[in-house]
């Protein structure tokens, strides 16, 4: 992360830019659901990338840091994140489209519980019955939330389309939980800004490959949508960065879950779906066990932190 010296801690403040980000991202989303209808969702991953990209580089020529938050020690690295972040973006925006904005919001809480799962898997990290306890409650969420959509007497293939709608959001998770791996190596090498513009470049250029796939010429209210939801990704971006400047990640972690009420509200006034209590019980299970995992990690976090204050120089 590039900073042009550490601010102090200011917990509102980070606070404030932690859900003045996932307010964007909302909305960012709930734009691109609004073109979903007729733009292919790799053609909205172009848009998202290239335009966040534009605000990111605007951002860091403002702060003078375009020489060293660029510079990469691992490209391979960000190669790969760049391709299964892209992978987890295009099957989430095509879950949006055929989904109730509530559902895709809460079906995406499963990245983070499955982040636990890959970080013992792919990085060693000890994960004990307690929060391997907490995921599989999460899981459970999940099938909550899917149990609706299994209905043997699908006539005129709503619930077929919303299981697929399902299943992609499902498959956007757990790309999302191995990106989220993968950035946890990047960062030891990596500036953060560095991660988010190749990220976005990357993204950018594999979306083009799509191209053949059949892309189509948006309407102008559509083109408004698309380039709207590149620049407020950007913008989100930046303040999620920003709010951990101000504030630990274990403080912020609670906040996430804000975006359930974002969804909530954007898809009953803007979209007309109002939530099912099947959902909503889902929802709260993954959510429940989500914060679970976050008060374990912050209480194993100050556990560690105490260990290595008894320490002699030594070790």
């Amino acid at each position: 992360m590039i900073t042009t010296g550490i601010p102090k801690p200011n917990t509102a403040r980070g606070v404030f830019f932690k859900l003045s980000a996932l307010l964007l991202f909302a909305i960012m989303a709930s734009l691109i659901k609004a073109s979903a209808p007729h733009v292919p969702p790799w053609q909205a991953v172009f848009f998202r990338s290239f335009f966040a990209m534009i605000v990111i580089v605007i951002w860091l020529l403002h702060r003078r840091e375009l020489h060293t938050g660029l510079r990469v020690v691992n490209p391979m690295g960000h190669f790969w994140r760049g391709f299964i972040g892209t992978t987890a973006m295009g099957l989430g925006f095509a879950g949006l489209g055929l989904l109730p904005f509530p559902e895709v919001t809460a079906i995406g809480f499963t990245a983070p519980l499955l982040t636990v799962v890959f970080a013992s898997m792919f990085l060693g990290e000890q994960v004990r019955l307690f929060r391997l306890s907490a995921v599989g409650f999460g899981l459970l969420g999940v099938l909550v939330i899917l149990y609706p959509r299994l209905s043997v007497f699908d006539q005129d293939g709503t619930e077929t389309v919303a299981m697929l709608g399902a299943m992609l959001v499902l498959g956007s998770a757990v790309f999302r939980a191995l990106a989220q791996v993968h950035i946890r190596r990047l960062v030891q090498t990596d500036q953060t800004s560095a991660i988010v513009f190749f990220f976005s470049l990357t993204a950018t250029l594999l979306s083009l490959l799509t191209i053949p796939l059949g892309w189509v010429m948006p309407s102008g209210l559509e083109l408004i949508y698309l380039v709207g939801a590149g620049l407020l990704g950007g913008l989100a971006q930046i303040f999620l960065t920003t709010s951990y400047r101000y504030a630990e990640a274990s403080v912020l972690a609670p906040f996430d879950y804000s975006s359930m009420i974002y969804a909530l509200l954007i898809g009953y006034f803007i979209f007309g779906e109002v939530p099912t209590l099947v959902m909503l019980i889902g929802a709260s299970l993954i959510i429940g066990a989500g914060i679970v995992i976050i008060w374990r990690e912050r209480q194993l976090g100050l556990e560690r932190s105490k260990d290595r204050k008894t320490l002699t120089p030594q070790g």
